[in-house]
């Protein structure tokens, strides 16, 4: 799945805009409520949201993939599980004790050493024993790991298995600025909370992880990303998700996809990611504009060259190989809003005399994987010398369901999350976690 999200606080946040008198006394409160000087200890800040009296739902969470060695920093004890598939599930365990300082963990021949102890399993899970937070490349997780050796046996995936409300915190406050207006951070948790279900429910079945880290699905950045505030919005809003009327007729959570900037108009979500549902049809957002920095609600022309991008195109898709070299890239279908067009789907015409089309979110994001130069496509493309040039560039995104810069501005003018979710996902309610 292509990026739900944009995910770069400095890009999104307009540090410079005054805040309300009410936003610093409602800020006040929250310090003093959270705790938030006592956050930090060590290198981990504050405790885990509260989890309530039920056992709370996990979320496999996929930090690194495809790997054949890792760092992990544990704490002074912690204990090691091994499951193998011929044994059919739980295999022996292992007490490591005395622990100071990284782990090394590495795999081969299909077994895995940790520390100078091996392992021989398909899965291998790190319990920390007094406190439930462990480092992973710099960055410190809530939950346990889990060491998950693929079916080639020369490389493993690391897989963090956290609740789903300590997931939140790590995601709300890596999607929003912690300093953001609480109704927003309100609505960013809703948002992610549904969105992270969803794909937990259609897709988790089917692999060992639910969501990845990055925004691939939605930047989770675990104890980094903690704060009071964040904290806060998560454990007022828990267990709150959004629901439709599916095509069955029954209501059901679906795919809260959100982006930084829209631009002045979310988009339709079949344009962009083919599926069709009721709230993600696109509402016009005259509210971004007065939360982004300026240079990222107009981005400036980019520029990309030929053969640079005919070989993405080719590598990422190879049904496009009978075209050969890319010659034109032309746009066939857009949403006019007006002053401005969202470019939706593109031919592309090669060098054989063949053309194929493709997605427009496809195409910026294989010719920019990191969305951070083609930053939507609100854009014009032409041809100069041996690039492709990408002109008046507007937004931040793909545009789909939420604008964040939007809800922050809403939720300055007095809107509450809730009015924040039903503007940007017309249709939708709020309802109990499914």
């Amino acid at each position: 799945m292509f990026s739900p999200i944009i995910n770069n606080q400095s890009q999104r946040t307009n540090i410079t805009s005054p805040r309300s008198s009410g936003y610093r006394i409602r800020l006040a409160l929250l310090l003093l409520l959270g705790g938030l000087g006592a956050c930090k200890e060590g290198p981990h800040i504050g405790s885990a949201p509260r989890m309530g009296g039920q056992l709370e739902q996990l979320v496999r969470v996929l930090l690194e993939n495809d790997v054949t060695a890792c760092t992990v920093k544990v704490g002074a004890s912690f204990e090691v599980g091994i499951e193998t598939a011929s044994a059919g599930g739980e295999g022996r365990k292992k007490h490591f004790e005395d622990i100071d300082g990284a782990i090394e963990i590495a795999l081969s021949g299909g077994i895995i050493t940790i520390g100078n102890e091996a392992f021989e399993g398909d899965e291998i899970s790190i319990k920390p024993d007094r406190v439930d937070v462990f480092g992973l490349g710099g960055s410190d997780y809530r939950g346990t790991l889990r060491l998950v050796v693929n079916e080639n046996g020369n490389s493993f995936d690391v897989i963090n298995h956290v609740a789903i409300e300590s997931y939140l915190s790590g995601v709300v406050g890596a999607e929003m600025p912690n300093y953001w207006e609480p109704e927003a951070l309100k609505a960013q948790a809703i948002a992610a909370r549904t969105y992270c279900l969803y794909i937990k429910q259609r897709f988790g079945s089917k692999r060992k992880w639910d969501v990845g880290r990055t925004q691939a699905h939605q930047v989770y950045r675990g104890v980094d990303a903690e704060s009071a505030q964040v904290r806060i919005a998560v454990n007022q809003t828990k267990g709150k998700v959004l629901v439709c009327k599916q095509a069955n007729g029954d209501e059901g959570i679906f795919p809260c996809y959100y982006s930084s900037a829209c631009g002045g108009h979310t988009e339709n979500s079949n344009h962009v990611f083919g599926d069709s549902f009721a709230p993600l049809v696109g509402a016009p957002c005259p509210y971004c504009v007065e939360v982004a920095r300026p240079k990222y609600y107009f981005w400036p022309s980019a520029g990309f060259d030929n053969k640079e991008v005919s070989e993405k195109l080719l590598k990422n898709y190879p049904k496009l190989k009978r075209l050969g070299q890319i010659t034109d890239i032309t746009a066939i279908e857009q949403t006019d809003y007006g002053t401005y067009r969202r470019l939706t789907r593109i031919k592309l015409s090669g060098s054989t005399g063949k053309s194929d089309t493709l997605r427009a979110e496809d195409l910026r994001l294989t010719v920019d994987p990191s969305g951070r130069i083609l930053r939507s496509t609100i854009c014009e493309i032409s041809k100069s010398g041996g690039k492709w040039v990408f002109c008046f560039g507007r937004g931040f995104g793909h545009g789909v369901g939420m604008c964040q810069c939007g809800a922050q501005g809403m939720a300055r003018q007095g809107s509450s999350a809730e009015q924040i979710l039903e503007y940007y996902y017309p249709g939708s309610r709020i309802t109990g976690a499914r």
